[in-house]
């Protein structure tokens, strides 16, 4: 068989298209405690993932792919996010760029206490979970739904008020948990919840981060909330990812090791790091979700070799 030269550049192409293709894609949906409010994650890497709403955000999904690569792992990311809002927006506003392709996996959230007009009422995620899941499940039966439960906002407990007011750090946490766990129990494609908030506190606990940020932050305690003690720093935006790895992936986060280019480009130490992946995986193997196996993926030999 002859090639013209026309033929031969098509057939090239689509080679080279194919072999792009990644083994699996996952789509983080959600709002700034996705796309890392009050952070440097914010734009972190946005070149590496794809914002559907093309506002070059990087946040807790790029993240997420620079761990994926890391561990080897082969995952086109994409995202689509709004401040301020739950599964109700994107459901009424955002089917459209959502379903634009099928996707294997989706990580998505609402809204930090639930419900933003009555707060710590679960129906509305409930509902809304469950449609998205639906609508989800039209464009690949087989897609996996995994729901990211927040975290305790340290403006919602230490303030006077407030739902959470008075209560220890811990309970807004388990309360939005809770509310995520039946909406996971209410949809069968979502297959799992991410104990994001639980692994906050877990950091507390083990005394890697500050529980209170409105009396100071202890020494060596890394503060998880940024300025308005509502929305995650740089730390607590990387909990966050390391988590979301861990359970969708089965990986142990302290595979990768206190060398993890991400954390090195965002300006943390190695004993914040093993902290944080510390807690990570406390949380997810108390859950069952991982295995522990803390050194079987390759690291760089120094955080300066990170691409």
């Amino acid at each position: 068989m002859r090639f013209t030269s026309t033929t031969l550049a098509s057939l090239l192409l689509t080679l080279s298209t194919s072999a792009a293709i990644a083994d699996e894609s996952i789509l983080f949906i959600g709002n700034s405690f996705t796309y890392g409010f009050g952070s440097a994650a914010r734009f972190y890497r946005a070149d590496t993932v794809t914002d559907l709403n093309n506002e070059g955000i990087g946040g807790v999904p790029a993240l997420f792919k620079s761990f994926a690569d890391q561990a080897g792992l082969d995952y086109e990311v994409a995202l689509e996010t709004r401040g301020g809002s739950g599964l109700d927006f994107h459901l009424a506003e955002k089917r459209g760029v959502i379903g634009r392709r099928p996707w294997d996996k989706v990580v998505m959230h609402g809204y930090s206490t639930l419900d933003s007009a009555q707060p710590g009422n679960p129906a509305t995620l409930i509902e809304t979970a469950g449609q998205m899941a639906e609508f989800l499940q039209g464009l690949n039966p087989d897609v996996e739904v995994y729901l990211t439960a927040t975290w305790s906002r340290a403006d919602q407990v230490y303030v006077e008020d407030r739902p959470w007011s008075g209560k220890p750090i811990e309970q807004m946490a388990l309360d939005i948990r809770a509310g995520y766990d039946q909406a996971a129990a209410n949809a069968a494609a979502i297959k799992s919840v991410n104990p994001v908030g639980e692994a906050w506190t877990r950091a507390m606990t083990l005394g890697v981060a500050d529980a209170n940020p409105y009396d100071g932050i202890e020494l060596d305690k890394v503060n998880l909330w940024t300025y308005d003690h509502y929305h995650a720093s740089d730390y607590g935006y990387y909990l966050e990812a390391l988590v979301v790895f861990g359970n969708v992936t089965g990986l142990d986060p302290r595979s990768l090791g206190e060398n993890e280019c991400s954390a090195y480009e965002l300006g943390m130490s190695r004993s914040q790091v093993r902290g944080l992946q510390q807690a990570a995986f406390e949380q997810l193997a108390s859950e069952g979700k991982v295995t522990p196996n803390p050194l079987s993926l390759p690291r760089p030999v120094s955080p300066e070799h990170c691409n």
